[in-house]
């Protein structure tokens, strides 16, 4: 029955591809990284759900061995071994597959990550991130980086090497392998004992908060204000670049040889931003910070290297910018949780309600959304920080126990035991899966969330850029095998730590075990359980956030004066988003009571002509010809007419407030979703187009 091994590469391809479609921006990035990053994607989510099925074949060849009948002294192993049939007390599990299927699908999943992880995905990387104008430019600049990065590598791999020398070892193929392998893992480890141990605490954690609206709202605001911090921050060193930008321009002749290559910057640079860098230029005169005032031709080395910081800065920019946009919504939303939890209608009515298709109307209403968001959000949210709360426990304990061998004190391990002596497949099946999900979820959740040196960091609604989506499917390619290794190992199922007592599984025999390198190997037994209940100590306590507290980064701390200064900064600055917000759907709703009223006054202006009713128009009607098309009931004069023809006059108070909206001072009322769709007047417009959507 090997549907269960189908069914799960196309639940690791769809949630790959659903993962790169929230993320990522596949129309405008490069097909070469949409390919290598599914990929990645999808190979680390199929070896999660392949997991348990690679274990319930080797309890099931297991069993087989073990109820095996003597074969006759007289007859071949051949013949015995065709003879043989299965024992009643070993039934073949759902996913049970042939023999082969496992070795070729791990060996295509293994070389193929590796492929990835150590040398397509860095070269990528680097040729994205370079600056040079031409391919081979590009190519050169991803090898001289990547030569530097793996020549660190070199070194350690080299003393390494001279240490097992001077041991007396001998080397061979098999062995370079071995160490290539406990270094990775080694690696791996490590990194995973950083992820877990902030993950199996904060996950239960922000359950917890987020169940509470009044904390959920002042963390949400809290971010509102770093954000806009950040934001600003980006822009600003964007216009000192565009001003270094505006200056080269000016400087650099339309003939010259190098004028292509500024070309090329410069179409990389939105128009609305180089409008503003031009009227900054103007107005200092060339002496900003970033503007040079020298006359001498830039070489090429320094357009390469201002390109190169025109590409970073950008994406930057759009990155902050995408993520205030989604804080934005995130506080709105808040908020009207936050006034809508006493509401006597039991209809939950949004401030700035968002555009629903029927159907969204019809299964998710406005009274079905205040029953979720109001009544059971909260208490559901309250039982997942329990279950996950639960989980995380039996995984540190199990973490720290595991390497006990008698008595067995993993509890992963004993339930495993249990159902092996009963040959229940698929209570083990079952259990595998939901530890490795909620393992691959605490991990994953880290890395969706993890900054590093605010330069990687996933942003949803298609706004992460190709830098980040590389280093993602990096950092799961190596990450992955580790963490299962890890998980073997929590079951005893794993020979190198827990020998003679289960079968090994055909994962460990092609990905390699979890070793580590030689001159660490006989104390990790020791740290590696205490590291793990460091790293979870650390987050229970958040030391983590106060130490970067204590060094000027602001963290959300309770009881803190910056924590309450940024909170009230971060109230402030929403307002004045909501205030922007109402301003705009005013305009809108002006024009489009305008662009009514023209209507109106142009049909009964048209149909007083054509009755010849008022104003002497009688003698100057004429037979219906065809050219006023008088005798088409479609014929829309609002086309044609204007206010100012049809003698209605417009103050000036009223022209300004259509150029740029009506005052602030207006007091923001709650709106109905399903209103919208009843009444014309309450469509409110798509949300503002970015800078970045002709990049």
């Amino acid at each position: 029955m090997a549907y269960l091994l189908s069914f799960g590469i196309v639940a690791a391809l769809f949630l790959a591809s659903i993962s790169l479609y929230r993320y990522g921006n596949i129309p405008r990035q490069h097909i070469l990284v949409t390919l290598s990053v599914l990929t990645a994607w999808c190979f680390s989510f199929l070896i999660v759900f392949s997991i348990p099925l690679d274990i319930t074949s080797t309890l099931y060849r297991q069993c087989v061995e073990e109820h095996r009948p003597t074969p006759a002294p007289n007859a071949t192993n051949t013949s015995a071994a065709a003879n043989v049939t299965p024992p009643p007390q070993c039934q073949e599990p759902w996913g049970m597959v042939p023999a082969s299927v496992f070795p070729n699908l791990w060996r295509i999943i293994y070389w193929s990550s590796q492929f990835l992880t150590w040398l397509i995905m860095p070269l990528m990387q680097s040729y994205l991130k370079a600056g040079d104008f031409t391919v081979k430019g590009k190519l050169k600049s991803a090898l001289i980086e990547n030569a530097i990065y793996y020549g660190s590598y070199l070194f350690i791999c080299g003393v390494l090497l001279i240490y097992i020398a001077v041991k007396g070892e001998s080397l061979d193929w098999q062995k370079l392998k071995a160490i290539a392998s406990s270094a990775s893992n080694t690696w791996g480890l490590f990194l995973l004992i950083l992820l877990l141990g902030y993950a199996l605490v904060e996950v239960p954690r922000s359950l917890w908060n987020n169940a509470k609206p009044g904390f959920a709202l002042q963390y949400a605001y809290f971010k509102a204000a770093k954000l806009s911090t950040e934001k600003a921050e980006a822009e600003e060193h964007v216009d000192d670049i565009l001003e270094s930008l505006q200056g080269l321009s000016r400087v650099i002749p339309n003939n010259h040889e190098l004028r292509p290559c500024l070309e090329t910057i410069m179409r990389k640079v939105p128009i609305e931003l180089q409008e503003r860098a031009s009227r900054n230029f103007a107005r200092t005169g060339g002496s900003g910070m970033g503007a040079t005032s020298s006359t001498i031709l830039p070489s090429e080395k320094a357009l390469v290297r201002i390109h190169k910081q025109v590409i970073k800065s950008l994406q930057t920019l759009q990155r902050t910018e995408a993520l205030w946009s989604v804080q934005v919504q995130t506080v709105l939303h808040l908020e009207d949780v936050a006034k809508n939890i006493h509401s006597s209608e039991r209809r939950f009515k949004s401030e700035f309600p968002r555009q629903r298709t029927q159907l969204e109307r019809i299964c998710y209403s406005a009274t079905l959304q205040w029953y979720w968001e109001c009544l059971l959000k909260a208490p559901f949210l309250k039982a997942m920080c329990v279950l996950t709360a639960t989980m995380s426990a039996m995984v540190v304990w199990s973490e720290l126990t595991f390497f006990s061998r008698r008595p067995v004190l993993s509890i992963f391990a004993n339930v495993i035991y249990v159902a092996k002596e009963s040959y229940d497949f698929f209570t083990i099946e079952v259990f595998s899966m939901v530890v490795l999900c909620y393992f691959f979820y605490c991990t994953y959740s880290t890395i969706l969330r993890i900054r590093f040196l605010n330069l990687y960091y996933l942003a949803p609604h298609h706004q992460t850029n190709e830098h980040s989506l590389i280093f993602s499917g990096m950092l799961l390619c190596r990450l992955t095998p580790p963490m299962c290794l890890n998980f073997l190992g929590l079951i005893h199922m794993d020979t190198h730590i827990i020998p003679n007592r289960i079968m090994e599984t055909v994962y460990t025999q092609i990905m390699g075990h979890m070793d580590v390198i030689g001159i660490i190997s006989n104390g990790f037994n020791i740290y590696f359980p205490m590291c793990m209940l460091a790293f979870c100590l650390a987050t229970w306590f958040s030391l983590g956030s106060r130490a970067l507290n204590a060094l000027g980064f602001q963290q959300f701390l309770q009881n803190e004066t910056i924590a309450t200064e940024l909170v009230q900064e971060g109230k402030d600055l929403i307002a004045r988003e909501k205030r922007r917000r109402q301003r705009a759907e005013e305009a809108m709703a002006r024009r489009r009571d305008f662009n009514r009223t023209d209507q109106v006054l142009g049909s009964d202006y048209l149909s007083k002509y054509r009755s010849g009713g008022t104003g002497g128009l009688a003698s100057s009607r004429t037979p219906a010809d065809g050219l006023l098309r008088d005798g088409d009931g479609s014929f829309d004069y609002a086309a044609v007419a204007s206010s100012s023809a049809l003698g209605v006059p417009r103050s000036l108070s009223e022209e300004i407030n259509d150029r740029f909206g009506v005052s602030t001072q207006v007091q923001v009322g709650f709106r109905d979703p399903d209103y919208e769709a009843e009444h014309d007047g309450r469509i409110v417009g798509p949300p503002p187009r970015g800078l970045f959507d002709d990049v």
